[in-house]
């Protein structure tokens, strides 16, 4: 075993949390106890905090620490990480779900192929369970990550887009943000080719090609990377949608914060507003508030929740 394997496997030895002695990890190792406390020495010269006792029946135990420190994952816990961080992107809150993004950025780059080839599998197979923004279209991990790293590094990247008529065409972008809009993300970028700014749903690109050019980064027309995206939805039949919600902003920011933005008017009430092609969804939105609404717009929402109202109250039958 090299030194280099042999430390690593110390390492995952320890992060199981078990208590070891010096002489069951000398023989785990195959190495003289000598070699134990000079490998000990080296994992917390990096940060780790290695526990000791001395004495009979001393040994050896992985403890918290003031930082997080590099781990080592096995190809199971691997898969299982990046597939809970894809379940955050696409599920949590907005912070919640940028922390993810920005851990998957870091883990995926990293992965053997058999391993992202697993978690594409996955990824693939799997969908949310009624969700009030969820769509049958998927993202492919790789892209949005190569997306946020793009963005990070101020680089160009090329990529295959096909719009919402079904058109296919190849772009080259200089990525400006990710904006996430319920459970899609859309990428701000200026467009090279069109001499202008676009957003670009992350669902429908693929094959996303770093160019490893960097670039000085452009404003964004208005400052405001979401409100390009929201202005870009509202030419593209998408309609605003706003109510007065009975409730109190803390109370409904982790029931619907996720999809409306909440602007509280005082203790006991908020108007909440949102961007969407199906109404149904928005009054799905509302529904979780667990509020009464009023002030609803558009007329066509208030319609639809009547509808719904009357119907779930009647009686089987009638």
């Amino acid at each position: 075993m090299s030194t280099s394997t042999r430390f690593l496997r110390l390492l995952s030895l320890l992060q199981t949390h078990r208590y070891w002695s010096g002489d069951e990890l000398a023989e785990r190792l195959d190495v003289s106890l000598r070699t134990v406390r000079r490998d000990i020495d080296r994992l917390r010269d990096l940060g780790y905090p290695v526990q000791a006792d001395r004495g009979v029946g001393g040994g050896y135990q992985l403890s918290s620490g003031t930082a997080l420190p590099p781990l080592v994952l096995d190809d199971e816990e691997a898969v299982a990480l990046v597939v809970g961080l894809q379940s955050t992107v696409h599920g949590g809150e907005d912070a919640l779900a940028e922390a993810g993004l920005r851990a998957l950025s870091k883990v995926v780059p990293v992965l053997p192929s058999k391993l992202r080839q697993r978690v594409q599998a996955l990824a693939s197979s799997t969908v949310p369970l009624n969700s009030p923004t969820s769509s049958p279209d998927s993202v492919d991990p790789a892209v949005l990550v190569a997306f946020a790293q793009a963005c990070r590094d101020h680089e160009r990247i090329a990529f295959d887009y096909q719009d919402a008529k079904g058109v296919a065409s190849s772009r080259r972008v200089e990525p400006a943000q990710l904006v996430n809009v319920g459970n899609r993300y859309y990428l701000v970028a200026f467009d090279l080719d069109r001499d202008d700014w676009r957003s670009f749903r992350v669902d429908r690109a693929e094959n996303a090609d770093p160019r490893a050019l960097r670039f000085a980064p452009r404003q964004i027309p208005g400052g405001d990377a979401a409100q390009f995206v929201r202005n870009g939805l509202r030419g593209s039949g998408v309609q605003p949608v706003s109510a007065r919600v009975h409730s109190s902003a803390k109370a409904l920011a982790p029931l619907i914060g996720r999809w409306f933005e909440i602007d509280p008017i005082d203790d006991r009430s908020c108007m909440v507003r949102t961007e969407n092609a199906d109404l149904r969804w928005a009054a799905f939105g509302l529904a979780l508030s667990e509020a009464p609404v009023s002030e609803v717009q558009p007329r066509e929402l208030r319609e639809l929740l009547s509808e719904w109202s009357a119907r779930l109250a009647q009686e089987p039958g009638t």
